[in-house]
């Protein structure tokens, strides 16, 4: 597949064709840090990707979880992450955060911003702002 061309403006309603470029970038990229405010539609954005991809599990905020895991239609893992909750680097690599990273799979991590240090050098940076509208912007940051 080609690289899609960001950026993308979306409604909650068309936002498929943002979870469709989201999976292209997802196939090149082993670490995507997507940044957002908070109810941006970072969880809603990966819950409509993973669904895309095939895939029959149901997505959630791992927020309280720290991590989840999903299995991509092409049978790829992919590690949810929301760091929102982790108060220090020690605490994030207690709880995994590393290992995860390294280890291979596919990884999405929200509120990347908060350990920028726990990033590989790689890791593709993308943020959703929302608009006055209502409507989201993903794109390259």
């Amino acid at each position: 597949m080609t690289q899609p061309i960001l950026p993308i403006t979306y409604s909650l309603l068309k936002i498929d064709d943002a979870a469709a470029a989201f999976l292209r970038l997802l196939e090149n990229h082993s670490v995507i840090a997507l940044h957002g405010a908070m109810g941006a539609g970072k969880t809603t954005l990966i819950s409509h990707a993973v669904a895309l991809s095939g895939a029959s599990d149901m997505v959630t905020s791992p927020t309280f979880a720290i991590m989840n895991q999903y299995r991509l239609g092409n049978g790829n893992l992919l590690w949810h992450m929301d760091w929102y909750r982790l108060s220090s680097e020690e605490e994030a690599i207690d709880a995994g955060v590393e290992d995860t990273i390294y280890s291979g799979h596919k990884v999405v991590i929200e509120w990347p911003d908060r350990f920028p240090d726990l990033l590989p050098s790689d890791a593709l940076h993308l943020a959703i702002n929302l608009t006055a509208d209502g409507e989201r912007i993903l794109t390259f940051i």
